[in-house]
């Protein structure tokens, strides 16, 4: 059951972040060896069997993964984060990282959209504000030019999908056990990437196969701690913390591919920050003054 600790799931919800950009530079790195799909079942295929791991240590009963009352619900969320995660790793593929994660930040603005109709949630000026000034953020970083890449669509894509995946993540929230929606997210998954896999296959190399189980396991965890986030504050309150993942691709991509971030991106990461902190800050002093004298 959704529960009420927004702190808490901030933070979770930051680290989920970080985890996942190391994923998305690992992705970028192999790009030119293996193809993103491919990348993606791997993804998948090594998420699942942690999960599978997990429950036979704790001795969960098969049964217990995957009863419920939801299966569609949960089998359109694997469906929406397969699409996501492809689109973003073709991205990068023909991008810069920073430039292909910044494109994604759309996702908290169509969030806080459809937080509204979808889930009934009730978005202040406060909280907008925020997600506008981090966008504002965004576009410093990115500086858009006249020069337009076919893969930039990608990306874009992905923006609109994981808004739906933290949407439709709220609603399982309010029912569904954290373990039955991470097992969704791993088996439902690698069931809908193996239908496309067969297409762009190549030959594995016990290098692919290790990459695989290392993104997996940050998959894991990253996936459990979006989930419990989700659990302890609204979707529209994570929103603005999304552009964290900013940071830490900024970071990664000057140690991993050399990328050195310029003033602009100095200055729109502070502008990032701020408007996650402004959101934090607010939420801290609504519920002081909420709390009983």
């Amino acid at each position: 059951m959704a529960t009420d600790h927004p702190f808490f799931g901030i933070a979770l919800f930051v680290f989920a972040n970080f985890l996942t950009a190391i994923i998305n530079a690992a992705a970028k790195y192999y790009s030119p060896d293996i193809h993103s799909f491919q990348v993606t079942w791997g993804y998948f295929l090594s998420m699942t069997t942690y999960i599978l791991i997990f429950a036979m240590v704790k001795r969960v009963p098969l049964r217990k993964l995957y009863s419920t009352n939801r299966v569609g619900l949960h089998m359109l969320r694997s469906a929406i984060i397969v699409t996501s995660i492809c689109s973003l790793f073709l991205g990068m593929k023909y991008l810069p990282m920073a430039d292909t994660i910044a494109i994604t930040f759309a996702s908290p603005f169509i969030i806080t959209v459809l937080s509204i109709p979808m889930l009934g949630e009730k978005v202040g000026l406060h909280r907008w504000s925020a997600v506008l000034v981090g966008l504002v953020g965004v576009l410093i970083v990115i500086r858009p030019s006249g020069t337009m890449h076919w893969a930039v669509v990608m990306p874009v894509i992905s923006a609109f999908a994981f808004a739906l995946f933290q949407i439709v993540t709220r609603k399982l929230s309010r029912t569904e056990p954290t373990l039955v929606a991470l097992f969704y997210t791993g088996a439902g998954s690698l069931l809908w990437s193996s239908l496309i896999v067969g297409f762009v296959w190549s030959p594995l190399t016990l290098e692919f196969m290790a990459m695989f189980f290392f993104i997996g396991l940050l998959g894991v965890v990253a996936h459990f701690m979006m989930i419990r986030a989700a659990e302890g504050a609204p979707v529209s309150l994570l929103a603005p913390f999304n552009y964290t993942k900013l940071i830490w691709a900024t970071i990664l991509g000057y140690y991993i591919f050399g990328h050195v971030p310029g003033m602009h991106v100095l200055a729109g990461t502070v502008i990032i920050v701020a408007s996650g902190l402004y959101v934090l800050w607010r939420e801290q002093h609504a519920r002081r003054a909420a709390a009983p004298s």
